[in-house]
């Protein structure tokens, strides 16, 4: 059955938003307090990485480590993420989305990402050959996600078990070390894949929302 179209144009900004540039970014959704998002730009110095956090605190921990690192090519961004990505990118412009460790939404299945209309438009926003890393520590959240990333989004993708003695993230340091079984799909954006939302622009901060 198609899922019900995302409306985008309804967005409002987030506060004190700002808009980027139309360069080849990647992004993490949900980046907590920065250990990944540090990580990644510290060994991928010729990539640029936006990290996007809702909550205040987990951003100023984020924020403070960053100033003490210094990494020239991440960005940190203190904001929902839906409105965010609405308002600030291009089609086609990121080179891999990072959502490690996202709230399982148990009493909500509707809100977990592979199952939102907004995953669409998150597709239009990956470049062909683009990558979506989706992890999670709960085996039945990854099944349901793979089940949706075939059956719904025909896309290809990877299925892996997450190394023991891996550490992106605080989340992914207690899991493990709790003997839980981490996953990840690794999701491919194919040459030739077509949404909605293709031609669709950033709303630059724009907070009206579109006439019926």
């Amino acid at each position: 059955m198609p899922i019900r179209q995302f409306q985008a144009q309804r967005m409002h900004a987030p506060r004190d938003f700002k808009s980027i540039a139309p360069e080849p970014i990647c992004v993490e959704i949900g980046a907590g307090k920065g250990k990944h998002a540090l990580l990644f730009s510290q060994n991928n110095p010729e990539q640029k990485l936006i990290a996007v956090e809702r909550t205040r605190e987990k951003f100023i921990a984020m924020q403070k480590q960053h100033a003490i690192e210094g990494q020239t090519n991440l960005q940190t961004v203190h904001a929902d993420a839906l409105p965010w990505v609405v308002h600030a990118l291009y089609p086609a412009q990121v080179e891999q989305f990072f959502i490690l460790y996202p709230n399982p939404e148990p009493h909500n299945p509707a809100q977990r990402w592979a199952n939102m209309p907004f995953f669409e438009f998150l597709l239009s926003r990956l470049k062909t050959g683009g990558t979506i890393t989706l992890a999670s520590n709960i085996p039945e959240y990854i099944d349901e996600a793979e089940q949706q990333v075939k059956d719904l989004w025909n896309l290809p993708y990877v299925k892996e078990v997450i190394a023991q003695d891996s550490a992106r993230t605080h989340f992914e340091i207690k899991y493990l070390e709790r003997g839980e079984l981490c996953q990840q799909l690794i999701i491919r954006k194919p040459e030739g894949y077509a949404t909605r939302f293709d031609d669709f622009q950033p709303l630059q901060g724009q907070n009206s929302v579109a006439s019926e």
